[in-house]
């Protein structure tokens, strides 16, 4: 991989030189073609081999992210739980993720991700098995959870930290795109095998599988991802100090949009399944796919919405597109829990629109808070990133079950459009911080 040693700039031309090569093109072009942290004896083979390789196994660990939420409407039934505590259930997979992503992320400064990755992947398999075999009711169903969001930690944005680590010039930011994308893809796959195994063979089933998968991931990145070795930062500094990062307003206004963006997508896909079963359960011979396929369905859009916003936000004004795409989720947001009374077809079209506009700017933000970062600090950066985005994504599944609750409950049609409009309040705050510069 090349290592930038000087450069350029003319005009609104900015040009690197690596060893051996020049790169020259737009700043945006070349902050995402040079990054560079690792050496390795990397080829457009090996990079491919990579992007392959860490997409899959993101696809995999995330089986059993999303398993909770596919099966809510049952879990609320089967043990009693109260709105407000599905809606910790569901979120504190994200307050796992929370509390370790700025450690784990850090250390791909220092060592090679691919451990981290590990790590975090055998996590996620042991999570998902203890909960198989263990989870009775809230307190147990908890505590699998949040073990099952420290191996998250160690392997989202990890994985991002490998890939960067792995592959170089033109194409880096499609690659980028590509791998965030397989969060939405992996999301899909939860809801999809979550669902037809449960219906099969029961929940434990699926959570079994789930614990199945994380363990291929390990297998597959252990095995199949290429090792480098980490090069020396080039001036001593701290690794876990964050103030350089908290001072980059630049790419602090990207992680802030990046917050409230995950706040309302990680509120809406953890009730979105409860919310469709109650607008099926509330029109007597309604029919349709089931709310676990409009999940589905919704994942899969939402990843190729991803990919078209990050294609977008690269020829035009990311932080425009950002704002655009923003302001039109919140707006649906804002009307879509009070459509309930429409036929249950609709409401699923109005549903996957949702899941469009929410994932338009998901890509766009994180590859603009990768460009706007120090260099030497990219690593830190994906972490205050990730702490601030998945903190909001855990209080935003349990902001709403509260919402719900105080509202009236989730049989009330009042009750789910209040819930739903929060997180259009919550996410239309998200273009104030992409003003900062």
């Amino acid at each position: 991989m090349t290592r930038v040693r000087s450069g350029f700039i003319f005009g609104e031309t900015r040009c690197v030189m690596g060893t051996g090569e020049l790169w020259c093109g737009s700043n945006e072009t070349i902050a995402s073609g040079t990054i560079a942290a690792m050496t390795s004896d990397a080829t457009p083979s090996t990079g491919a081999r990579a992007v392959f390789c860490l997409c899959a196994a993101e696809v995999l660990t995330m089986v059993g992210v999303f398993s909770f939420p596919a099966l809510l409407p049952r879990f609320v039934s089967e043990w009693s739980l109260s709105n407000t505590e599905a809606g910790w259930i569901s979120g504190v997979v994200f307050a796992g993720y929370t509390v370790s992503v700025l450690v784990l992320t850090t250390l791909t400064d220092r060592m090679d991700a691919k451990r981290v990755y590990l790590a975090g992947a055998l996590l996620a398999a042991i999570s998902a098995l203890g909960f198989t075999l263990t989870a009775e009711g809230f307190w147990s169903a908890l505590a699998w959870r949040a073990l099952g969001g420290i191996g998250l930690a160690g392997t989202y944005m990890p994985g991002l930290k490998a890939l960067l680590d792995r592959v170089s010039g033109p194409r880096q930011m499609r690659w980028i795109s590509f791998y965030t994308a397989s969060f939405s893809l992996g999301t899909s796959g939860s809801f999809l095998i979550t669902g037809a195994m449960a219906e099969a063979f029961g929940w434990r089933a699926a959570f079994g599988l789930a614990a199945a998968a994380a363990a291929a991931a390990f297998l597959l990145v252990g095995f199949g991802l290429p090792s480098v070795k980490p090069i020396p930062p080039e001036s001593k500094s701290k690794p876990f100090d964050f103030g350089p990062v908290l001072r980059n307003r630049a790419a602090m206004g990207y992680v802030l949009g990046y917050s409230v963006h995950v706040w309302e997508l990680f509120g809406a896909r953890s009730w979105m399944v409860a919310f469709l079963a109650w607008v099926l359960a509330s029109q007597p011979g309604a029919g349709g796919p089931s709310p676990t396929a409009i999940a589905t369905i919704g994942a899969l859009v939402a990843m190729i919405s991803s990919i078209v916003g990050a294609d977008l936000a690269a020829r035009f004004d990311r932080r425009q597109l950002c704002a655009f795409a923003m302001l039109s989720s919140g707006a649906l947001a804002a009307t879509i829990g009070f459509c309930s009374g429409l036929p249950y077809g609709m409401v699923a079209l109005l549903m996957l629109l949702y899941n469009a506009l929410i994932q338009i700017d998901s890509a766009a933000l994180t590859t603009g808070a990768l460009m706007a970062a120090d260099p030497a600090r990219r690593g830190a950066t994906i972490a205050v990133h990730s702490l601030l985005g998945f903190g909001a994504g855990f209080v935003g599944p349990l902001a709403f079950g509260i919402v719900l609750d105080v509202s009236g409950g989730a049989n009330t049609g009042l009750a789910w459009g209040l819930a739903f409009a929060s997180l259009g309040a919550v996410v239309a705050l998200g273009p104030l911080a992409l003003r900062l510069r």
